[in-house]
């Protein structure tokens, strides 16, 4: 079978872009109207139920977020389910501390937005639908992956079917456990957190007010965020060995164990609807370029969800690498490029990585004195109006030219 497919006659394209989730299909979204030959390839169809990137999870959009949103025009329809984060609450379990952000005061409308994965995938999918040159393989498989110096080979199998195909850059957007790093022979170190995050929208008897909450417990950070439809997105960061348990509780149990460690901050807890779980990990590789390849999104760092940075910087990424191709003459998958790329991309990349990891582990530390010297860290940051500014912007990037698409203009030069 392999001969079969090498002696067809091999679709050429510019990019292939490997994992049709919300990165990779936002980069290809960005990539539309460029001139350069995009090829995405998507193992599940948008809309089924094994999708895992459009599934019952929600995501807290950063302000850049919207903006590169906007300049790929989607925004609009997603934003009629985009519940308005207008303040953040900070804090630490059996502590008096707390931190407290009003977007009023920082002189901006909303911190970020909070939208179903869902919401996000159609208005993307949708957006794709447009694109007449675009060539889409959904549902397709990569095999046979082969990546030199003068490019990139595969096959895609779809429905029995094989297909040939040459590109001068891959990208992998397929995820933290990315086939296309792994034929490419870029490393990823793991770090197991040890936690597992059940998610679940419950409803409470008051209203939440746009208020966004992160409150950290002995097991892990626990978040409850507004929804657009009054209800409120629940990340329960728990022990991977208490997972089962609380997955296995009936619904009264659950809102019962989830009032006692949240507190009634957002009033009673009266309603859950579906709970779904998945492992949280850091997954991060050196480098997120390599001979043809770049990696983008949860293929380059995969990132505990406290803050809610992971898809916020993968967008970024996505953002940064439609600018650097569609501006490209010449061969677009250089190394000259795609290091570029790299060096544009590491700054924000590195710093979101520390500020995640580094909370998530500011607040396991169960050292003496440790609870402490975050509750005072927490009063002094509640404190201080420039740290809190400091903190408003984190969601535009923490370091690095930011994306032509984060500041309003179109990803390619006049």
């Amino acid at each position: 079978m392999r001969d079969k497919a090498a002696a067809l006659t091999p679709l050429e394209v510019d990019v292939a872009v490997i994992g049709g989730g919300m990165v990779g299909a936002s980069l290809a979204a960005g990539l539309s109207g460029t001139g350069v030959r995009v090829l995405l390839v998507e193992a599940v169809p948008f809309g089924a139920s094994a999708q895992p990137s459009f599934d019952e999870r929600t995501t807290a959009l950063g302000n850049a977020s919207r903006r590169i949103f906007e300049g790929l025009d989607v925004w609009e329809a997603i934003a009629p389910e985009a519940a308005p984060i207008r303040a953040i609450h900070v804090s630490d379990a059996g502590r008096f501390g707390c931190a407290r952000l009003s977007a009023e005061e920082q002189g901006i409308d909303a911190f970020g937005y909070v939208v179903p994965n869902r919401r996000i995938g159609a208005a993307l999918w949708a957006r794709l639908a447009r694109d007449a040159p675009l060539r889409l393989r959904v549902p397709a498989q990569v095999e046979d992956v082969g990546i030199t110096a003068e490019g990139a080979r595969f096959t895609l199998v779809s429905e029995g079917r094989r297909e040939a195909v040459a590109a001068r850059l891959v990208v992998a957007a397929d995820g933290a456990h990315s086939q296309i790093r792994a034929a490419a022979g870029i490393a990823a170190t793991v770090e197991d957190y040890d936690q597992v995050a059940v998610v679940a929208n419950v409803a409470a008897d008051m209203p939440h007010l746009g208020i966004a909450y992160e409150r950290f417990t002995p097991a892990g950070p626990l978040a409850v965020l507004p929804l657009a439809d009054g209800t409120l997105s629940v990340i329960w960061a728990c022990r991977s060995a208490d997972a089962p348990g609380v997955l296995a509780l009936d619904d009264a149990a659950w809102l019962s164990q989830l009032q006692a460690r949240f507190g009634w901050r957002a009033g009673r807890f009266v309603r859950a609807g579906r709970r779904a779980s998945y492992p949280l990990k850091l997954t991060r590789t050196a480098s997120p370029v390599a001979t043809r390849t770049v990696l983008i999104g949860n293929a380059a760092q995969a990132l505990h969800p406290v803050a809610g940075q992971g898809f916020n910087l993968g967008l970024r990424d996505a953002a940064m690498l439609a600018e650097v191709l569609a501006n490209a003459s010449g061969d677009l998958g250089s190394r000259e490029l795609i290091e570029r790329f790299a060096a544009w991309r590491a700054a924000d990349r590195s710093g979101v990585v520390r500020f995640t990891d580094g909370l998530v582990k500011l607040f396991a530390d169960s050292r003496l004195g440790a609870g402490l010297l975050r509750n005072l860290g927490l009063l002094a940051f509640d404190l201080s109006p420039p740290a809190k500014r400091a903190l408003a912007r984190v969601s535009l990037g923490f370091a690095g030219p930011a994306p032509r698409l984060v500041r309003g203009l179109p990803v390619r030069h006049a």
